[in-house]
């Protein structure tokens, strides 16, 4: 007969408390309400912290530079601030419109400096070099490490767009992934749904190479874009939609030829965007759709 022995062990383990030593904290003044959108580490191992604030002060000239017969703007500026390793302030800039702008999302480039991409509700006037598309408009201000610019682009259709992530990819260039919303209720769309993901590849110097419009019947909106080894990116989406029917795209391609009489975009003064229909189904009412780039921008 085999016995069946039986011990109990008891296993006493003691909890060690870990703390972290705060080395310095900052509170960035400020009389209203602001929104941080990034704290982005600088090449020379800095900070720059990003967001959306509205001025104090009398009125504004531009680019931080306070006046008292500047016209004065209301609205939420792009806000920048840069730290040293100590946490003490390094410079500040703001980057004004007339109406409100939102500073999204913040990249640094291997230069030293930095692109800016925000949403725009401003046409033209104090910073803000270009006029309005329509609607809100993508915002992009290449800044060098002192906070200088070095050229801004507006992107833009007659619907409303919102920038949401920035890279810079293998050959110095960049990519901007952001929203545009009812593009099908347009006659000239060349969307799918009621919200689709854009992207848009720039060079260094800000001028644009390719654009990209990716979407399903419904409403997809992108949330994080990360660059690839291979000069590509890789796409992170909040997708609503099902998957784009041959007949639907049959009637996107439609409408794509019909715009392509003026053999311009919508989005800028360059040949139509490439269309991606989303071709897989949801399984809920909203998942993770991602989606890989190409160094041309092209679906992989």
């Amino acid at each position: 007969m085999k016995k069946l022995y039986m011990g109990t062990f008891l296993i006493c383990t003691t909890a060690v408390l870990y703390s972290q030593e705060v080395l310095w904290q900052k509170d960035i003044k400020s009389s209203t309400q602001d929104f941080l959108s990034q704290v982005t580490t600088t090449v020379d191992q800095q900070y720059l912290i990003t967001g959306s604030s509205i001025q104090a002060g009398s009125g504004k000239l531009g680019a931080g530079s306070l006046s008292s017969t500047s016209k004065q703007n209301n609205g939420y500026d792009f806000h920048l601030v840069k730290l040293d390793q100590q946490g003490e302030e390094v410079w500040e800039k703001y980057f004004s419109g007339q109406n409100h702008d939102f500073l999204s999302a913040t990249v640094s480039t291997q230069e030293g400096g930095f692109l800016l991409a925000g949403t725009s509700y401003s046409g033209k006037g104090l910073d803000k070099k270009d006029d309005s598309k329509g609607g809100s408009d993508i915002w992009l201000i290449r800044i060098n490490e002192f906070g200088d610019e070095l050229w801004q682009k507006t992107l833009g259709t007659l619907q409303d767009e919102e920038a949401r992530s920035v890279i810079q990819t293998a050959d110095l260039g960049f990519m901007v992934a952001g929203n545009v919303t009812a593009l099908r209720q347009a006659q000239d769309s060349n969307g799918f749904g009621s919200k689709d993901v854009i992207i848009s590849r720039l060079d260094k110097n800000g001028k644009l190479l390719s654009e990209s419009i990716l979407g399903g019947r419904g409403l997809d909106e992108v949330e994080k874009m990360i660059p690839t080894p291979d000069g590509g990116a890789l796409l992170g989406i909040y997708s609503r939609s099902g998957a784009f029917s041959m007949g639907n795209k049959q009637s996107v391609m439609s409408d794509a030829n019909s715009n392509a009489k003026t053999n311009e975009s919508q989005i800028t003064d360059y040949p139509l965007p490439i269309t991606h229909p989303k071709s897989t189904e949801n399984h809920g009412e909203g998942d993770y759709w991602i989606v890989k780039l190409n160094k041309d921008g092209k679906v992989e």
